[in-house]
Order: C-alpha cells, then structure tokens, then sequence
C-alpha cells in the first residue's frame, strides 16, 4: 500500500465516521423536538424527564 492510498483511506474513514456523528447528532434533535411535544406524564410513563431532553437540545425546524 503506498502512502498516498493509506493516507486517502484514513481521511475517507474519518470523513465518515463525521458524517455519521453529525447525521446521529441530527436525528437525535429531533426526536427530542417530538418528545416535548409530549405531555409531562407521557415523558416520565417512557421514562423521560423533560429537563434532560431540553438540555440535550432540539432541532429548530423538522423537515
């Protein structure tokens, strides 16, 4: 393997795994804007508490 394809395979493997952290940090957002829309008893009764998922954030607009 010669440099230059080793060096090519590290940077499409860390481009990647930010591609994929980015897209899990989106889907998570959210999900957590449909969990608050959910009333406080539904929340705990899945065992959520508000306070966590608001910390967590939320997407500002869902597509």
């Amino acid at each position: 393997m010669t440099k230059t394809a080793k060096t090519s395979g590290n940077f499409m493997s860390r481009a990647f795994g930010r591609m994929m952290e980015a897209r899990s940090k989106q889907a998570r957002m959210c999900v957590n804007s449909y969990l608050l829309s959910l009333d406080d008893a539904t929340l705990t009764s899945h065992g959520y508490k508000r306070s966590e998922i608001e910390r967590e954030g939320t997407a500002g607009t869902i597509l």
